[in-house]
């Protein structure tokens, strides 16, 4: 099998977040998505909610759709092997027959490139990737101008511009319920419901 790992904070999970994993599922055929909420641990990632309701979360906006699974095998990890490497090379583990890509945005792609990822080099040399393309990033520039990125680059980037930049922000969220606004149509309806009836994000100001 293809296996997309589509790692994010989720905080909350966005409608954008179920379009871009449907969009790759779809154009680079895969036969799963795991999606892997990021662990609070992380020294790269400041969380708003605790675990629990992101795994919550994800477990409604997913609920319908039998193409996508939840891990938790980062949320699982021993501290300090959290971080994307040891959390793929877990997975590699677990899925030996098959064949995992980490899907990222061109952001990342270009956080990793500058060497900020922990054991980042490993994680290129041993992996493939599906890049999604963001606005005002040269997602082939980006390869070319890393040392760490081109010389591993022998068709393990697998390049996807999703054809319509259409983002939402997990922060723009948190900050409308913070506010008492009504995110309602930027989420799936069930977690919409879930943020406001756990009064989540109220005291957010980021």
């Amino acid at each position: 099998m293809k296996i997309g790992v589509y790692g994010s904070a989720f905080d909350p999970i966005t409608n954008v977040h179920l379009w871009t994993a449907s969009t790759i599922f779809h154009r680079k055929k895969l036969d799963k998505m795991l999606f892997l909420p990021s662990s609070k641990e992380r020294r790269d990632k400041s969380l708003r909610s605790d675990d629990e309701h992101r795994i919550r979360m994800i477990q409604l906006a997913i609920a319908d759709d039998s193409r996508f699974e939840l891990s938790t095998e980062e949320l699982d990890a021993p501290i300090g092997k959290q971080y994307t490497y040891f959390t793929m090379q877990r997975l590699k583990e677990q899925y030996s027959n098959d064949e995992l890509f980490f899907v990222m945005g061109a952001d990342i792609l270009v956080n990793i490139g500058k060497g900020s990822w922990v054991q980042g080099e490993k994680l290129v040399e041993e992996h493939q990737f599906i890049v999604m393309a963001r606005d005002g990033i040269d997602m082939l520039k980006t390869i070319s101008k890393s040392p760490l990125l081109r010389n591993a680059d022998d068709g393990r980037f697998h390049l996807v511009d999703k054809g319509l930049a259409m983002e939402i922000s997990s922060t723009y969220i948190r900050e409308e319920f913070s506010r008492g606004g009504e995110p309602r149509y930027l989420l799936p309806e069930s977690c919409y419901q879930y943020i406001l009836n756990n009064q989540l994000y109220l005291d957010t100001d980021s």
